[in-house]
C-alpha cells in the first residue's frame, strides 16, 4: 500500500493571484477606466444617501471638464520639459503669457489667430528659460521663478500700453472659439440621465456634461493627450527625447543631439501652458484679467507629478482637481456631500493598503477617513471660505499619498554640459 506523501513547497500549487494583482496586470488606460467607473459608483452612493443630486449633474462634470483643461494643458507642458530632464517650474508664468497674447491676439486679429498668438507667447518664456537652464546652465527653480515673476509683471506692463495705464484687464474677445455637442450621444445620454436609474442615470448624466456645449479648445487639449503619448512612447524622436532625461551623457555618446531635444521640449513645454492660458481666456472671462491664472500653473505641475510622469496619470488627476475646482460654483449641500465621498474613499484606500500589508498607510489613511467622517457628521455644511480652497488642498493630499510609487525621469533637474563624463 503506497503512503501518502504530502507535497513539498517546491511541488503545490502556486498561490492564484489576488483580484488587486489581476487588475494592476491590466494595461494602463484599462486602469484608468476602471478607476473612472469607480469614482461614478462611489459618487452615485454618496447622491443618494445626501440626495446631493449636483453631484453627478451635467452641469458640475461640464464645468470640471472645462476647469481641468488648463491645468491639463500645462501639466502636459510640464510632463514634456521633465521627460527631457528639464524641471519647470515657470509653467505659471508661460500660462500668464498665453493668457495675455491670447487676449489680445483674439481681439486684434480673431480666434484661432489668438490662440496661435497665445501658444507663441508661452513658448516663447519656454525658450527662455531653455536658453537660462540648458545653454547657461542656471538652477531649474531659479529660472522657472524668474520666468513665472517676468510673466505676471511684463502682462501687467503691456496691459497699460495696449489699453490704459490703470488697467488691469483687456476688452472683451469679441468672437471665441465655437462650442458645439456631441451628435446623437449627448441627447442618448441626456434622455438616459432624467430616468433617474442608479449609476445609469448618474453616469448618463456625467456622459451629457462631457459632450454637450463642447469647446473645440477643449477637443484640441484633449486630443493633445493621446498624440503626446505617441510622441513621446512611440517614435523614435520621443524615444531620444527620453533618453535625454534619464541619462543625457549616455544619450550623448549615442549621437544625440542633448542640447537641441531639451530646447525643443522646454519651447513645447511652454507652447502648451501657453493654450491652457488662452483657455481661461476664451472659456471662462472671454478677457485677460490680472491674476487670471491663479496657481493653476502649479497646481498643474502637481498634477503632473500625480500621474506619475504619464499622461494617463496626468488627465487622472487634472480631473480631480478640475472636480473639486466646480464645486465653487455649486451649492454648500454638495460640497457638504463630498466630504462623505472623500471619507468613503480615504476608507477604501485603507482597506487596500492593509491588503497589501503597509501599515503605516492603512493606519493614516484610516485616521484621516475617520477624520473627514467626523466632519461630514457633525456639520450640516461646509464654510464658503473654505471652498474656493478645496483644488489646493486636493493637491497637497493627493501628493502625500502618491509620494509611495512616484519615478521621475533619472536626470530630471540636473545640469548637462556637453562632453561631460557619466
Amino acid at each position: 500500500m503506497t503512503a501518502l506523501v504530502p507535497p513539498s513547497p517546491e511541488t503545490e500549487a502556486p498561490d492564484r493571484p489576488s483580484l488587486l494583482d489581476r487588475v494592476g496586470a491590466l494595461p494602463r488606460s484599462m486602469q484608468y477606466t476602471l478607476v473612472a467607473l469607480g469614482g461614478v459608483v462611489l459618487l452615485s452612493v454618496v447622491r443618494e444617501i445626501t440626495g446631493a443630486q449636483p453631484l453627478t449633474g451635467d452641469s458640475t462634470f461640464r464645468s470640471a471638464l472645462q476647469l481641468s483643461m488648463p491645468i491639463a494643458l500645462a501639466g502636459l507642458g510640464g510632463l514634456w520639459a521633465e521627460r527631457a530632464g528639464v524641471v519647470n517650474i515657470g509653467l505659471e508664468g508661460m500660462m500668464i503669457l498665453g493668457t495675455w497674447f491670447g487676449a489680445w491676439g483674439g481681439i486684434e486679429f480673431g480666434a484661432w489667430q489668438g490662440v496661435l498668438l497665445g501658444m507663441l507667447g508661452g513658448a516663447a518664456g519656454g525658450l527662455l528659460h531653455a536658453v537660462a537652464t540648458v545653454g547657461f546652465g542656471v538652477d531649474h527653480i531659479v529660472s522657472g521663478v524668474a520666468i513665472t515673476l517676468l510673466g505676471d509683471g511684463a502682462t501687467r506692463f503691456l496691459t497699460t500700453i495696449a489699453y490704459d495705464e490703470s488697467a488691469t484687464a483687456s476688452p472683451t474677445v469679441p468672437d471665441v472659439v465655437a462650442t458645439f455637442d456631441v451628435p446623437v450621444l449627448s441627447s442618448v445620454a441626456h434622455d438616459l440621465g432624467e430616468q433617474n436609474r442608479f449609476f445609469l442615470s448618474d453616469l448618463a448624466r456625467i456622459v451629457e456634461g462631457l459632450t454637450s456645449d463642447l469647446s473645440w479648445l477643449v477637443v484640441l487639449g484633449v486630443a493633445l493627450f493621446p498624440l503626446t503619448f505617441w510622441v513621446l512612447w512611440r517614435t523614435r524622436f520621443g524615444l531620444r527625447l527620453r533618453s535625454v532625461g534619464e541619462d543625457p551623457v549616455a544619450a550623448e555618446s549615442l549621437g544625440i543631439k542633448v542640447y537641441s531635444l531639451k530646447y525643443a521640449a522646454v519651447t513645447i513645454s511652454g507652447a502648451l501652458s501657453g493654450l491652457g492660458g488662452v483657455t481661461l481666456v476664451y472659456v471662462f472671462a472671454k478677457q485677460f484679467q490680472v491674476n487670471q491664472t491663479n496657481g493653476r500653473g502649479f497646481i498643474g505641475l502637481a498634477a503632473m507629478i500625480f500621474g506619475n510622469w504619464r499622461p494617463g496619470g496626468l488627465a487622472l488627476g487634472a480631473g480631480l482637481f478640475g472636480f473639486t475646482d466646480s464645486l465653487q460654483s455649486q451649492t454648500d449641500e454638495t460640497a457638504h456631500a463630498l466630504l462623505l465621498f472623500v471619507a468613503i474613499l480615504f476608507a477604501l484606500l485603507a482597506g487596500r493598503a492593509a491588503w497589501q500589508r503597509r501599515r503605516n498607510a492603512a493606519i493614516g489613511m484610516a485616521a484621516a477617513a475617520a477624520g473627514v467622517l467626523a466632519w461630514y457628521l457633525s456639520t450640516n455644511e461646509v464654510a464658503t471660505e473654505i471652498i474656493p480652497f478645496f483644488p489646493h488642498v486636493t493637491t497637497l493630499v493627493v501628493l502625500v499619498f502618491a509620494s509611495q510609487r512616484l519615478r521621475p525621469p533619472a536626470a530630471d533637474g540636473r545640469i548637462f554640459r556637453r562632453g561631460q563624463s557619466g
